[in-house]
């Protein structure tokens, strides 16, 4: 009996300390909780480097920053880069390469038909049904019906003029080309400089072009040549359209150093008063400033559609939903995931609402518009768009690169007097022809 008294005490003992030691462990741990999430990166380049590019800027980067409060496991390089070196150099060796930023500003049509088509952009499509997004227009963001990228803003490139200029000259906005030529020619007379043209990245001058093959010859041939391959550049259409062009640049039309001066420069030719035209995007808005800074100019602009071959006829816009941001094929699947968050974090309505409002931009989603807190350019622009004025894209969207690079340079030469209508037909038939039978062989 005394026997298993003593050991029923160390036995209880045992338990006591065991009972100790397993209390004091547990409040020393801590609860596991979940895991943290795995860190990613991701890159992503934009275009908006310029002064009348700064609202956009702006926007995107307070976007970056709060997705990357709301998601501290993700890193966001938001860098930018010039865009003519980032469209005509950079992006296009990385995507030989395989090595395009993670997210990337894009033009859609024919500058992403060839990413699409090698497999270097992420296929967006589902996204898009996921989220419910409703754009105005995906037509130049689809390649085999499916979804490539997705457009921020939309634009339009109209002609601004100086109404209080116009009202002084007794001239009338004109409506026809011919009307177009008697107004520079009154303008010429005056000391003024008909049309601000800054073509020191080359597209600006492609406007005019574009806007007279159309007049010229409809919007049809230019889709022939650049989708199907069956038609020429050397027609009559497209001679008489280019004999008209040089004959406005002749006749000095435009600024005689416009292949030296940039954007920015040809807007400030056309707020000073020294130039009463100036054709370019809607993005252009913001910077309608009089010398002052202030915005009084703005409420002297009228805004236009391009002369019509004749009266009557239509007088379509160039115009659409072009500018928008892609994604790599290349990201791993945790990148793909905060790839989509911030996209997701991208195009809400309050992203849109801003775009409209501080950037004074075309909306890329439907969403409500209250015309009294935008500006009055702004106004008239949305005003012509929603009137259902056709629109059509700008050649150098519609045509590929390699031809683009052809047009670009010919107008430009063009311009400045340096070859014939005839010798630019003729190279860019040289340029298409070249495409479509690299495209053959591929």
């Amino acid at each position: 009996m005394r026997l298993i008294r003593k050991y029923s005490w160390i036995l209880l003992y045992a338990l006591v300390m065991w009972a100790v030691i397993f209390y004091s462990m547990q409040g020393s741990l801590e609860p596991l909780g979940e895991p943290e999430p795995e860190k990613v990166t991701l890159t992503f380049r934009h275009i908006w480097t310029k002064e009348h590019e700064q609202p956009l800027y702006r926007i995107f980067l307070d976007v970056v920053n709060e997705f990357q409060q709301e998601h501290p496991h993700v890193k966001v390089n938001f860098e930018g880069l010039d865009q003519t070196i980032h469209r005509e150099q950079k992006l296009k060796s990385e995507m030989v390469t395989g090595t395009p930023p993670d997210l990337f500003v894009l033009f859609g049509g024919a500058e992403l038909e060839p990413y699409a088509r090698s497999a270097r952009l992420m296929d967006l499509t589902s996204l898009v049904e996921e989220l419910d997004l409703h754009f105005h227009d995906l037509r130049l963001w689809t390649f085999d019906d499916r979804v490539y990228g997705l457009p921020f803003e939309g634009h339009a490139e109209p002609v601004y003029y100086n109404r209080r200029l116009f009202e002084e000259l007794q001239l009338t906005p004109p409506k026809t080309i011919e009307e177009l030529f008697h107004v520079t020619d009154v303008l010429r007379e005056h000391g003024y400089i008909p049309f601000a043209l800054g073509n020191e990245e080359l597209w600006p001058g492609a406007i005019y072009a574009h806007y007279l093959m159309d007049r010229y010859a409809g919007p049809e041939l230019i889709e022939r040549i650049a989708y199907e391959g069956g038609a020429s550049f050397y027609n009559e259409h497209y001679l008489k359209a280019l004999t008209a062009l040089q004959q406005l640049a002749e006749d000095g039309a435009f600024n005689r150093d416009a292949s030296d001066l940039s954007t920015e420069e040809a807007i400030r030719l056309f707020t000073s008063g020294r130039a009463a035209m100036y054709v370019n995007g809607s993005w252009d808005i913001t910077m309608f400033r009089d010398a002052e800074g202030t915005g009084g100019f703005e409420d002297q602009i009228g805004v236009m559609p391009f002369p019509s071959l004749r009266p009557g006829e239509p007088r379509s816009l160039t115009g659409g939903y072009t500018i928008g941001i892609a994604l790599s094929s290349n990201l791993t699947e945790k990148q793909k995931e905060a790839a989509y968050d911030l996209l997701a974090a991208m195009y809400t309505e309050e992203v849109q609402a801003r775009i409209v409002y501080e950037g004074q931009r075309l909306p890329s989603m439907a969403i409500p518009i209250d015309p009294s807190q935008t500006g009055p350019v702004f106004v008239q622009v949305h005003q012509l768009m929603e009137q259902g004025t056709e629109t059509f894209i700008a050649y150098d969207n519609v045509l590929s690169p390699e031809v683009t690079k052809s047009f670009l340079s010919v107008v430009d030469r063009l311009i400045n007097l340096q070859i014939s209508p005839e010798e630019a037909l003729r190279e860019l038939d040289a340029a298409s022809t070249a495409y479509w039978k690299l495209r053959e062989n591929r």
